[in-house]
């Protein structure tokens, strides 16, 4: 079936019934109703070279993604994006990557949004002052930031977990289980869920009148190989930490396998807890010994943003919803009382 047929079928016009299906806000929910309900049934789809005809929009949102020979894949990046790429498809809409070199992201982005082939943008690894944030409020196409920039007024859209409460949480777990000397494997530094992170632990730390020593934190690439060598620094010291909280599962999947090389159980000669992104090939539940983590889907995480992004572009409104989300401490076997 094509629009003039389904048109005549209903007896509602072409234009009505393609704003309808577009998402724009002036049909009336009722005939919104009626129309998706016949395009149900009736198995029309609208052509998507009419649609941008029509609606001036291209159905697609774009990202900027960073690659290059010094730069890792990241295995938290590939779950949001799949959480963001099952929205889009929802709503009919195409995602554009952009591979850039790390120092060229700006003008990236710049072009990105001038090339005309995305109708709005979505920002990721948010650093502290980060200047992309200004620069994209310059810019006349909606956009929408994962997390945060710590030092920027939070005067734009955007999704985070609240990093500082759940590693504050974190803390505070091991804190009650009688750990003193507590380590903090981060992730890299400069980026503000890293700093946040910190912050968490030294908050906690400070209420029960104790600091963050310089030596219990460490900044790395969030992999298996990364936590193996940090954790491995950690055991050689005479004064090695009781308990560790990893900045990922993927950390602390290296942590544990320098643990287990030490003949060292989690949760009884040292507790661990992780935060866990609810990666399918990471699930704390599967480790030797299952891990504490605080929880909190990126799947979700990319669904949510991309919901978002794309009801801006339907609606022609912008966003301005700052959404914070609580991260879930979930207690399992890695973490038990501090060893006298």
């Amino acid at each position: 079936m094509n629009l003039k047929q389904l048109s005549q079928l209903l007896g509602i016009s072409q234009t009505t019934i393609s704003r309808a299906l577009n998402g724009y806000p002036e049909v009336n929910a009722e005939t919104r109703r009626k129309i998706i309900e016949a395009a149900q049934k009736t198995g029309y789809r609208p052509n998507a070279a009419a649609q941008r005809l029509a609606t001036g929009k291209m159905g697609s949102i774009g990202l900027v993604m960073p690659t290059g020979p010094e730069h890792q894949s990241d295995v938290h990046f590939g779950e949001f994006l799949s959480g963001l790429g099952e929205a889009s498809a929802r709503h009919g809409f195409h995602l554009v990557i952009m591979p850039t070199d790390p120092a060229d992201e700006e003008e990236a982005l710049r072009g990105l949004a001038a090339s005309g082939n995305v109708d709005g943008i979505y920002l990721a690894y948010m650093k502290k002052n980060d200047p992309r944030i200004a620069m994209m409020k310059d810019l006349s196409i909606p956009f929408m930031v994962h997390g945060r920039s710590w030092g920027v007024e939070t005067d734009y859209p955007y999704l985070d977990v609240d990093n500082e409460a759940a590693f504050r949480d974190a803390t505070s777990l091991l804190l009650q289980l009688g750990h003193r000397n507590i380590a903090l494997l981060n992730g890299p530094e400069g980026y503000d869920f890293t700093y946040r992170r910190q912050r968490g632990v030294a908050a906690a730390l400070a209420e029960h009148g104790r600091t963050l020593e310089p030596i219990n934190v460490s900044h790395s690439f969030m992999s298996d190989e990364a936590g193996y060598v940090k954790m491995e620094t950690l055991l050689s010291r005479t004064d090695r930490p009781t308990a560790v909280i990893c900045a990922s599962t993927a950390l602390a999947l290296g942590a544990v396998r320098a643990l287990n090389q030490r003949g060292l159980k989690p949760g009884k000669d040292i507790s661990i807890i992780a935060h866990d992104d609810v990666l399918p090939l990471l699930k704390p539940v599967n480790f030797s010994v299952p891990l504490t983590t605080t929880r909190s889907s990126l799947r979700a995480a990319g669904v949510r943003i991309a919901e978002r992004l794309i009801g801006q572009i339907k609606s022609g409104q912008k966003d301005s919803l700052q959404e914070l989300w609580k991260a879930e401490l979930v207690v399992r076997g890695s973490t038990g009382p501090a060893q006298s």
